[in-house]
């Protein structure tokens, strides 16, 4: 049965059905912690408890760390951005480890920013090293992935778009809220991920909702095996697998964009930004964002992650 860790300034926790017993550990980042599994299974089984809802969560993922991130990996999110899923090739990017914020804390639009959106994600947290060259398939990966989290992959689109890269965009502090939990997994839970559900709410109104193997193109050995043959990982690193269709952000359509693609740059994304104002579905000053990633019988659940966005006066 997988098991669900905590983190707080005070240090780190397990959920139980009775609340959270704290792990009796003097690791203070996550790659310390995967290393004392003892300590963490010992506070499974402890008796003394601490109401959940009154702890101050923070990212169960510490930073500094390696944030890697695959690029529209679901069938729906390729579509939304014009392209075709029998095409799109396996592609990652990086973001600033410093983007990493808790599960509850705001997310600040820089003034800069006008489209600010959003995007739920699984990530992968790695408890030992996968160096470049390692050997990985479906019958060894929960070998080197400890553990899943929720992530929001925010994104700045009108920094993202004209610049064509993703680093800065998606790097700002806040920018990459993770947790609550960071769920361990024990011997067959990796066969789940496939059932895992992505739901992500905006004020309560529905916007990403897809499961995994429904609509994910890669999966996790498929990454690993393009991610490993140039990229080493190391305990406590964050593997963000993609996100679903529903994100703000969608692609024009074909003669907008076949128009769009005679006009000189700096008008033609003048133009997409002027229609791109009219989208009410990117993030507002106070909207509430509502992140939840389960199996539909609630064996492998992440949690449910809160945050509200924050425009920097």
């Amino acid at each position: 049965m997988s098991i669900s860790v905590l983190r707080t300034h005070d240090g780190w926790w397990v959920q139980t059905p009775r609340g959270a017993t704290q792990v009796d550990s003097a690791a203070t980042t996550t790659a310390a912690l995967l290393a004392d599994r003892a300590a963490i299974e010992a506070a499974a089984t402890a008796t003394a408890t601490v109401p959940i809802d009154t702890l101050e969560l923070l990212s169960p993922v510490t930073s500094p760390c390696r944030v890697v991130a695959q690029m529209t990996n679901y069938v729906s999110h390729v579509k939304d951005s014009g392209m075709n899923p029998d095409t799109v090739p396996l592609t990652f990017f990086r973001k600033a480890s410093g983007s990493i914020s808790g599960p509850s804390a705001d997310v600040i639009k820089p003034d800069h920013v006008r489209f600010l959106d959003y995007e739920v994600e699984a990530g992968l947290v790695f408890g030992r090293p996968v160096p470049v060259g390692a050997s990985i398939d479906e019958h060894n990966i929960a070998d080197f992935v400890a553990g899943l989290v929720i992530a929001n992959d925010v994104s700045a689109r009108d920094v993202q778009l004209p610049k064509t890269q993703f680093y800065e965009a998606k790097s700002y502090p806040t920018f990459t809220p993770v947790g609550p939990a960071l769920v361990l997994l024990e011997e067959g839970d990796f066969k789940r991920f496939d059932d895992l559900r992505l739901q992500l709410r905006v004020n309560g109104e529905v916007r990403q909702n897809m499961t995994v193997g429904s609509d994910m193109i890669y999966r996790p050995v498929q990454a690993l095996q393009a991610l490993t043959k140039f990229q080493r990982l190391d305990a406590g690193d964050l593997l963000l697998t993609g996100t679903p269709g529903g994100t703000a952000l969608k692609a024009p359509s074909k003669p907008v964009e076949i128009i769009g693609s005679l006009l000189p740059p700096a008008v033609k994304w003048k133009f997409f930004f002027k229609a791109q104002a009219k989208n009410p579905h990117y993030l507002q000053d106070g909207d509430v964002m509502e992140l939840s990633i389960a199996t539909d019988d609630g064996v492998l659940d992440l949690g449910i992650q809160r945050t509200v966005v924050r425009f920097a006066r």
